[in-house]
């Protein structure tokens, strides 16, 4: 199957299903003396993991990760690293009575028509599970970027679950320490449980529900990203958007610029730098050394127990419910993905960057 790499540089290959044997990454053009363990990775997987079966999936995977390769005594070696977790809680027993019936909001159709065959367990490569490699991937270029990038930082948080919006945020108190300790990854308690309440409402009528999450990344080197079809935040984009839930992105101010005029809308500079960010830190597709600030639609995970009509593999209306073990809700479960496709497409210009001779 195509399109299971990402990177030019920094290039992140994963595999497996969700109901396979295990889900791995192999991680290529990784520098080579940068620290890593197991732990790291595992610290990052902890926080993709689900926490509280009310409000996420019943199924609990280990995600404990192994280092097959490319790591000697601590340190990269600059060979492939090849990152493996396995899968030790698969049940695929409540997906053999929809077997060849598509599920609504899910890729079966599409695989199906493209490959002339889909994984009916779980969804297979299409699964959510796909995203622990991105994960596994994305810790590993955290750690460079801390490493290479003074004050480097990126942090993400829920800005909105179903009709419930955080309206007003700090940035510059905002801390991921601190935002991961609440259960939706909202800096607001009150908020907080205002979503709590959307999601659990969803889950007891046989329904999902999305939402918006922002991520932002701090002390990025003016310069990185490339003219015309390399933008950075086209790149970003992309590695956002390939992610099976995210179904929109925006910048800055993003479509809220559509509102105001151009004077609203610029960023003006004076002697001390930029006055505003409403660009969201990327001019011309460049890094312009600002706050690099994005934002993700999230849509409902389409595994829901309402009923729904569909289609069987022949074409025959057929009605389905779709039981098992699913998330009301991917987030915050998609936040550190989120974070892990920005980490990688970042550093993976900051490579190129250096490649050309530029960013010290």
């Amino acid at each position: 199957m195509s399109g299971n790499t990402y990177g030019r540089i920094f290039r992140v290959t994963t595999w497996g299903e969700s109901h396979g044997k295990a889900m791995g990454v192999i991680i290529d053009g990784c520098p080579s003396n940068i620290e890593i363990s197991e732990e790291d990775i595992d610290k990052e997987l902890f926080l993709r993991k689900p926490k509280d079966d009310k409000l996420s999936t019943s199924r609990k995977e280990e995600d404990k990760c192994e280092i097959l390769s490319g790591v000697f005594q601590g340190k990269t070696l600059g060979t492939p690293i090849s990152i493996i977790v396995y899968n030790k809680d698969v049940d695929s027993s409540s997906y053999e009575n929809i077997k060849g019936i598509f599920r609504p909001g899910h890729a079966d159709y599409t695989y199906f028509k493209k490959y002339g065959l889909y994984d009916h367990r779980g969804g297979g490569r299409a699964s959510a599970r796909e995203t622990v490699s991105r994960v596994m991937a994305g810790a590993v270029a955290k750690k460079i970027l801390e490493k290479e990038i003074k004050g480097f930082d990126i942090f993400s948080y829920t800005k909105s679950i179903g009709s419930i919006e955080l309206l007003e945020v700090d940035y510059e108190n905002l801390r991921r320490d601190n935002i991961v300790k609440n259960r939706l990854w909202c800096p607001d308690e009150n908020t907080s449980k205002q979503m709590v309440n959307e999601i659990v409402d969803a889950k007891n009528n046989g329904e999902s529900v999305g939402g918006v999450i922002e991520i932002v990344i701090k002390n990025a080197p003016p310069g990185i990203g490339e003219p015309v079809f390399d933008k950075l935040e086209a790149d970003i984009g992309k590695a956002l958007l390939s992610i099976g839930a995210v179904k929109g992105v925006e910048f800055g101010r993003g479509f809220n610029l559509t509102k105001e005029r151009g004077s609203q809308s610029n960023d003006q500079m004076d002697d001390k730098g930029f006055v505003t960010n409403r660009a969201g830190g990327i001019l011309g597709g460049i890094s312009s050394g600002e706050d690099i600030i994005v934002r993700v639609a999230v849509k409902p995970i389409p595994s829901i127990s309402k009923e729904q009509k569909t289609v069987d593999v022949k074409g025959v209306e057929r009605p389905i419910s779709v039981k098992g073990r699913h998330d009301p809700c991917a987030i915050p479960r998609i936040n550190p993905v989120c974070e892990a496709m920005v980490l990688i497409t970042i550093l993976d210009h900051l490579l190129i960057q250096r490649a050309l001779g530029g960013i010290k």
